[in-house]
């Protein structure tokens, strides 16, 4: 290390040893001064002191303060001194036991002459070069400074030291004429390692530039002033990173010198040693000899690794003759320069890695739209801020997950350039770990949706990074993880991704986090086939290259590209891409066109956007869209738009287009409810979707147009995600374009439903209140029934039958079909929609194909797996990686050449791709056909004896289907599907729904053989609860084996403990048991051990069934807490415990105690009524004796028997309060709610025969009967009837209940009102019960003599209000109090002075409906019982049945009633009262004829609420349990 000099008194520089020895007691005089000049904050004076005492180091080591004090050393220098000494000491400790320091990584210099190089230094890493004099002259030499410890030094000083060093190296390299660099914050020995990085602080980079240039103007002669500005290079500032690549906030200064032979020419510089400008200035005040003494010239030259002054000893002759002769030399060495200069030029580079580059990345296919590779993975280091612009070619890649080595990334990095351009997921490694199933984590990561951006070391979440030695030891293992999962074979398809290492910064170090990572890839991979690393420059690739080379023993080269800039990379994999990727997308906006940004598209990850500039400049080829397209692959936009292109026959528009451009939609959008939906029912194959996609296509300009991928998506994920691009790039909510969102293949309506809920309440959230639809659902559906019904206002059917009008069409595209494509004949799926579904054709298609078909073979097996799954399971699929892996194409050596398809043999015309949107999106293929599957299957069990059973059998039982392969989850989920889902269609037997449709065909086909089946399924499934559950319902509905029933059931409740319907099985086991064994029992009447049997089970059964209740209540409390889950309530419970008690009934009849004579029945009657007890039955039977066995086991269960009634009629009224209060929210009907009430009524009609024995004609012909008997039996008339509770009046308005028969119901109510007094029990309920029958009769019969006047009924309403209301009776009193006490607009019928109050029974209703219905409530909404009519008094009260007769038909008016168009029909608006009000939050206060009373009316559809607070509107009135409703709400001017 070269040091400055300390001045004689004669001016004259004192030389002195550059090197300091390791130990400080090895010092000599010498190295003590050297050390003492090093000290940036001690003046040189004392380093002169210390070496006129002849102070050694050994004596150094000694000295204490008061000695140097001694020396006339002021105090302030002497703290200094031997506080730095001290400092040397501990560093010199410390550096002997430090392993770092004993291992510090070399690296190579700043590129010389360079500002811009993506480049920076690790602290406590080692220069490889050494301090040295001239090289070749243009190798440049290096000097080094540590430039630290300026505590106490104020700025000038430190830019002095700094300006000072450049001064003197700059002199000698440019006497020397050799390049070089000073380095400032760079370690020399003793204190430090030579070349050691140490980086020092600036505060202010400029001034060092500044003051550079002002010093050279006074040190150098004034006429080599501009040349020496050319040669000395501004100061570059090169950043320090820690250890663990982070940054320190240091930097090394350096200052590169390059004396260019055209710019110093023949001439020499020297210095003065003072800045002469300040000399001249002193001339006035001192003498000649002074000044000139001050301003000495110094002649400096490399000598080794020290810059030395040849005029240091000016008086010296000897000094003076090297002086002279070098001068005379300095045109020689001026010849060399240029000679040095010429051979360095630079050589042009002619390189084939662009072309390779092309090659490597798409897998051979040179572009990056039609890329052999599916995905890629980015493993990538430290950025610097110069790299950023050329990197941008990998915004565009499909980077499935970036492994980013770089802790600062997301401030100043790669993460920071795409959060600006992209939507990207960050993620920590340890999200990456296995601890649950692996498509769970995949979904929760969003992979292969969205880049997972993985911060390797740190940088995120307080996460702190490592530095190079302790990396592995600290997040090694983690980073494994994610390696390992993502070469999983079930993450990414085999053989199908790249790996990408891009070296943004060196990698220096064998123990280099980057290097590490290689390694495992390459274990993973076995092999670097799959690997491309890109390094920005020769030397990176020459370190990356010799670590591997050292590490594996493998080269790398072939998988390297490194004779490229970053800048051309850039540009080359740009080129890749075709125009319509590069170019931008566009969305309709309210005035024309919206840009979508990139990273808006990318945060939409469930939805596949349709832009207004869709395949504009791609270069997708016409023939391979349009041959996949009509051999049976779906429609893609590519077809539209070739259909477009000039020279193209049009897109065939079906039928039901035009109506659904010119009708449908403008209908929809005609709606004020925030979300409309409109659907397209189909037959598979028949054309359904491509429709649907038609119509998004050609108003595609006019609505922001989207398919959303994948049905298993979070709803609340979806609704966001669909409002996002309502709002994308609009301010103002009036130009807001609605979206357009097509549906396809749901395969239930309830979860459309619930969908739309989702989204209308994501709407609500964002204030998207409108007068208009916002979103508009294309819901595109197969139909339940082959059956051909016309469209709807909102719905169309396509069938498997062409019109007149679309055969010609059909006609004519084949003939240019036959024109362009030789291979037409394998066009099946243009073809079969062409001939209608022929059933000739197809069966020739399939006979065909399948000649020859052998199940050994391995093709012929998976094409039976395919078809099968196709005819069971909507949508089924195997994913292309299970196909290769089974027809073991993978391990073929032409495998990246091959298509799974061709795999499959002749078969393969059978089969078509798709891309499957699961919780990993992947390429699958499928039959081209739903009856191309159905006859296949068909023709294999007819011709080739291979049965349903031996396929689902070989399905199951093949361990490869379920390995850890790409679309496994999937088809776990279709096997699932087919074993366990049932056909709840309303023309489908009971019988027929209790198995699913496969397991039915397998029995019917192969009896016996579905247990083997179930039985390998259960295996399969270990762990799934709903196949056991399937196991238990097979042995006990099919078998009769109840104990292996119960066994399985346990397991279910095992595995599931907390579902309801797993519960309800093991309720059911014993219910079918015990049924099975009372139809077994030939013995009438029943003995007495079988009757405690059974009697024992019923106690058994019942108690799981209320068990099943409780789980079902705790579901629905957390569903409705949750508000995500809008599954109904489970009522199966409730319903077996009312089959179990039909069934006691049942054997209780069958036993002599009470089956002698209608006497004993009525005793039965009696003791299920708990009116009798047991021990008085047997007291008073006259058979006590014969029958005590009986009466002794009878005693056992007398709980079960004296509550009998009491229970059923409790689970009744629920069940009727359940039902008829709320209903749908989407107004469709339950195939299997309606079978459950079926089943309900069938209990009821038991429970009536057993317990209300009435006969009506007996009780009005028998006068003599007692008042009390006759009240009893009005009772168990109307109980008969379900006329008893406000619930079964209310249900008589729907069920086309006669009217005598309402008539005779009040007429019992009537006799119980003259009969009975106020405070007798049951009194007010019968009043409440009265008036609602009246209500009834009213709609049914208004000219009946038997009903009140409206004026009577009401005021006994209003006496009744003024009676305290028992809490059973709260809500049916306060809803009636609500429909009769809406103020009326003629006086006479208003009840004024009560309807001031309305607000308060408003009230009262909903906390009472709160608390009985909520929160059973969930996934229904409250059914409107009334709505507000214009007349007056009975009339005013409008039913569902008045509305059907305006709107036609129940079909027509569900449909209305929810897109809201029946509002607009002219019957209703002429039948209904339209009330006003204006708008306060999220109600409407509405105006009543009672100037005193506003009403907060909730509106039934959120959404329908549009305008501002205060905003006036109109609408209808409807009446619920839960508060009065607005509906078909309008603004009001």
């Amino acid at each position: 290390m070269a040091d400055r000099g300390i001045l004689e008194d004669n001016g004259s520089e004192v030389s002195h040893s550059t090197e300091l020895p390791a130990e400080i007691k090895d010092w000599d005089k010498n190295h003590v001064r050297d050390w003492i000049l090093r000290l940036t904050d001690v003046d040189d004076e004392y380093a002169k002191i210390l070496y006129n005492q002849k102070i050694s180091g050994s004596s150094l080591l000694l000295l204490e303060k008061a000695d140097l004090i001694d020396l006339n050393i002021e105090l302030g220098p002497a703290k200094l001194i031997i506080h730095r000494r001290d400092e040397l000491i501990k560093l010199k400790a410390q550096q002997s036991v430090s392993p770092g320091n004993q291992s510090s990584k070399s690296c190579k210099p700043y590129p010389f002459s360079q500002y811009h190089a993506a480049y920076r230094y690790q602290e406590n890493s080692i220069l490889d070069v050494t301090e040295s004099g001239a090289l070749n002259l243009i190798e440049p030499c290096h000097e080094y400074k540590a430039f630290i410890n300026f505590e106490n030094v104020t700025t000038e000083e430190k830019l002095k030291k700094f300006t000072e060093e450049v001064i003197r190296f700059a002199a000698a390299c440019m006497n020397s004429r050799t390049n070089g660099t000073i380095h400032f914050g760079v370690g020399d020995r003793p204190e430090f390692t030579h070349g050691q990085i140490l980086g020092t602080k600036i505060e202010d980079k400029e001034t060092f530039d500044q003051k550079l240039a002002d010093v050279i103007e006074g040190r150098f002669e004034y006429k080599h002033i501009d040349v020496v500005k050319k040669c000395i290079k501004p100061p570059r500032f090169v950043e320090v990173l820690e250890a663990d690549m982070t940054g320190s906030g240091k930097y090394v200064i350096e200052v590169d010198i390059e004396p260019s032979s055209l710019l110093c020419e023949d001439n020499f510089f020297h210095i003065y040693s003072v800045d002469t400008r300040k000399s001249k200035k002193r001339f006035k005040t001192r003498d000649l000899k002074t000044d000139e003494k001050d301003s000495a010239k110094l002649f400096y030259i490399r000598d080794n690794s020290s810059s030395r002054n040849l005029l240091a000893q000016a008086s010296s002759t000897k000094s003076l003759e090297e002086y002279n002769k070098y001068v005379d030399n300095i045109v020689r060495l001026s010849q060399l320069r240029k000679e040095a200069e010429e051979k360095h030029l630079t050589v042009v580079k002619n390189s084939v890695q662009g072309s390779r580059l092309c090659e490597m990345i798409t897998g051979g296919s040179r572009s990056l739209d039609k890329s052999h590779f599916e995905r890629y993975v980015l493993v990538t280091n430290k950025s610097h801020p110069v790299q950023k612009e050329y990197l941008a070619f990998l915004l565009d890649m499909n980077l499935t997950a970036v492994l980013d080595f770089d802790p600062e990334s997301a401030e100043t990095g790669l993460n920071n350039l795409f959060d600006e351009k992209r939507n990207v997921n960050v993620h920590l490694p340890v999200q990456y770990k296995i601890t649950e199933p692996v498509e769970e984590i995949a979904s929760k990561l969003k992979l292969t949706r969205t880049t997972s951006w993985v911060f390797c070391n740190g940088g995120i979440k307080e996460e702190k990074p490592s530095d190079v030695n302790n990396w592995l030891l600290e997040k090694g293992s983690s980073i494994r993880d994610v390696v390992s999962f993502l070469c999983r074979k079930d993450v990414l398809p085999q053989k199908k991704f790249l790996i990408m290492f891009l070296l943004l910064s060196d990698v220096t170090d064998k123990h280099d986090p980057m290097l590490e990572t290689f390694s495992m890839f390459y274990q993973e991979l076995k092999g670097t086939e799959q690997i491309l690393c890109i390094c920005g420059n020769g030397s990176s690739y020459t370190y990356w290259k010799e670590l591997i080379e050292a590490r594996y023993g493998v080269s790398i080269s072939r998988r390297c590209i490194y004779e490229l800039s970053f800048a051309e990379i850039n540009g080359t994999v740009l080129s890749l891409w075709s125009e319509n990727r590069k170019s931008s997308r566009f969305l309709p906006g309210g005035g024309g066109k919206v840009l979508l940004p990139k990273k808006v598209e990318d945060s939409l990850d469930r939805l596949s956007i349709l832009c207004v500039n869709q395949c504009e400049g791609g270069n997708e080829d016409k023939m391979e869209q349009e041959e996949r397209f009509y051999k049976g692959g779906k429609v893609s936009w590519w077809n539209f738009y070739f259909s477009e292109q000039p020279g193209s026959m049009p897109f065939i528009k079906r039928d039901n287009f035009d109506y659904i451009i010119d009708t449908i939609i403008p209908d929809m959008c005609s709606l004020t409810q925030a979300c409309v939906r409109f659907n397209i029912l189909h037959i598979p194959g028949c054309g359904g979707t491509t429709l649907a996609m038609h119509v998004l296509w050609t108003l595609k300009e006019k609505f922001r147009c989207a398919v959303l991928k994948g049905k298993t998506a979070d709803y609340d994920d979806v609704a966001r995600q669909v409002v996002t691009l309502l709002t994308c790039e609009t301010t103002d909510q009036q130009t807001r374009v609605p979206v357009l969102l097509m549906l396809d293949d749901f395969d239930e309506t309830d979860a459309v439903n619930d969908l739309q809920q989702h989204i209308e309440k994501e709407c609500l959230k964002k204030n998207g209140s409108s007068r208009s639809p916002q979103i508009v659902l294309l819901n595109c559906m197969r139909a339940e029934s082959q059956a051909q019904t016309e469209a709807t206002d909102d719905t169309v059917f396509i069938g498997n039958q062409l019109s007149g009008k679309e055969q010609k069409l059909f006609e004519k595209k084949l003939e240019e079909i036959e024109k362009i494509y030789k291979n037409a004949e394998t066009f099946y799926g243009f073809m079969i929609l062409k001939k209608d579904f022929s059933t000739e054709y197809i069966q020739g298609i399939v006979k065909n194909t399948l000649k020859g078909f052998n199940f050994k073979h391995k093709h012929a097996q998976l094409i039976a797996v395919l078809v099968l799954l196709d005819c069971y399971c909507k949508n089924a699929n195997l994913s292309v990686s299970v196909c290769e892996e089974f027809l073991g194409l993978a391990t073929r050596p032409d495998f990246e050449s091959c298509k799974a398809e061709d795999g499959f043999r002749k078969f393969s015309t059978l089969l078509t791709r798709c891309t499957e949107e699961s919780s990993v999106v992947y390429e699958a293929v499928r039959v081209i056909h739903s009856s191309i599957a159905k006859r296949c299957l068909e023709e294999l069990t007819t011709t080739f004896n291979v049965s349903k059973a031996q396929i689902t059998d070989f399905l199951l039982t093949t361990d490869l289907f379920y390995d850890c392969i790409q679309g496994k989850e999937k088809l776990m989920q279709d096997v699932h599907s087919t074993l366990v889902k049932r056909n709840y269609s309303a023309e489908s037997l009971s019988a027929e729904c209790q198995f699913s449709p496969l397991v039915q065909a397998i029995t019917k086909e192969t009896p016996g053989f579905e247990e083997n089946v179930l039985l390998n399924a259960a295996k399969r499934f270990e762990k799934d609860a709903v196949i056991s559950q399937l196991l238990s319902r097979y042995h006990y509905l099919r078998k009769k084996a109840f104990r292996e029933a119960k066994d399985w059931a346990k397991k279910a409740r095992d595995l599931q403990r907390d579902n309801s319907y797993i519960c309800d099985t093991s309720a059911q086991v014993i219910k079918h048991e015990l049924k099975d064994a009372i139809s077994n029992d030939k013995d009438d009447p029943i003995k007495p051990e079988k009757m405690k049997e059974y009697l024992k089970m019923a106690v058994s059964a019942i108690e799981a069934f209320r068990e099943t209740q409780e789980i079902a209540r705790k579901e629905v409390v957390v569903r409705y807490k949750g508000k995500k889950d809008f599954s109904p309530y489970n009522t199966a419970g409730r319903l077996g415990e009312l089959q179990i008690a039909v069934i006691v009934t049942d054997i209780l009849e069958r036993i002599p105690v009470f089956s002698l004579d209608e006497l004993r029945r009525n005793i039965l009657t009696q003791v299920l009524s708990g009116k009798t007890k047991i021990v008085d039955v047997a007291k008073n039977d006259p058979k006590k004796q014969k029958h005590a066995s009986y009466y002794h086991f009878l005693q056992d269960f007398a709980e079960l028997l004296h509550n009998l009634k009491d229970n059923m009629k409790k689970q009744f009224d629920f069940l009727d309060n359940y039902y008829v209060n709320l209903g749908s929210f989407y107004s469709q009907k339950d195939i299997r709610e309606l079978r459950t009430r079926q089943e309900v009524l069938r209990c009821f009609r038991q429970y009536a025969k057993v317990f209300c024995k009435s006969d009506s004609k007996e009780l009005m012909k028998n006068r003599m009967l007692m008042s009390m008997l006759k009240i009893e039996k009005a009772h168990q008339y109307l109980e008969k009837n379900k006329a008893d509770s406000y619930s079964g009046l209310l249900d008589c308005l729907s069920n086309e209940a006669s009217a005598a028969n309402i008539e005779q119901i009040v007429e019992r109510y009537i006799f119980l009102f003259e009969n009975t007094r106020p405070q007798d029990d049951g009194h007010f309920k019968d009043t409440v019960n009265f008036i609602y029958a009246s209500i009834v009769l009213s709609r049914v019969r208004p000219e009946s003599k038997l009903l009140w006047a409206y004026m009577k009924l009401l005021n006994l309403l209003c006496d009744t209000l003024k009676r305290p209301t028992p809490l059973s009776e709260s809500l049916p009193l306060h809803f009636i109090s609500v429909v009769m006490l809406w103020p009326e607009t003629i006086d006479i019928f208003s009840g004024r002075n009560l309807s001031d109050k309305l607000e308060s029974y408003i009230s009262q209703m909903r906390n009472s409906f709160s608390n009985e219905m909520k929160p059973v409530c969930i996934g229904k909404r409250a059914v409107v019982h009334f709505y507000l009519g214009k007349k007056t008094g009975y009339e005013r009260l409008i039913t569902q049945k008045d509305i059907h007769k305006c709107v036609g038909s129940e079909q027509s008016m569900t449909t209305q009633l929810q897109n809201g168009k029946i509002w607009k029909h002219e019957k209703v608006r002429n039948t209904l009262r339209k009330v006003t009000g204006r708008i306060c939050k999220n109600a409407i206060l509405a105006d009543t004829p009672n100037e005193k009373l506003k009403v907060q009316v909730y509106p039934m559809f959120r959404s329908q609420l549009s305008g501002e607070l205060g905003a006036k509107v109109s609408f209808f009135v409807g009446f619920t349990m839960n508060g009065p409703v607005a509906l078909g709400i309008q603004p009001e001017s």
